[in-house]
């Protein structure tokens, strides 16, 4: 598969990219590249190999649920600029 110069053109206007004559040129040999690159990977056989989701073996990594220590609110509520009942208190964004 080869990228055209057309094929950069018309992705550089979608992109609203102004690109001049040598900037595509060089954009279209350099994405040639990268697909010519990628088609080794069709050389490998890959038939023996499971699909997977991550390069490592990883099963349940999920952490149990357990009721921990936390802050206590006024503790939390020393470094907030301004409160009101317990709550940060924050400018009005909507008008």
């Amino acid at each position: 598969m080869n990228i055209s110069l057309e094929n950069v053109r018309h992705v550089a206007k979608l992109s609203r990219l102004n690109l001049t004559s040598a900037e595509e040129e060089l954009m279209t040999e350099q994405l040639n590249a990268i697909l010519h690159y990628a088609e080794k990977l069709n050389e490998l056989d890959t038939d023996n190999v499971e699909p997977t989701t991550h390069v490592l073996h990883v099963s349940n990594v999920m952490r149990e649920d357990e009721v921990r220590p936390s802050l206590a609110l006024e503790q939390v509520m020393r470094n907030a600029p301004e409160e009101e009942d317990g709550q940060f208190k924050v400018p009005a964004i909507l008008e």
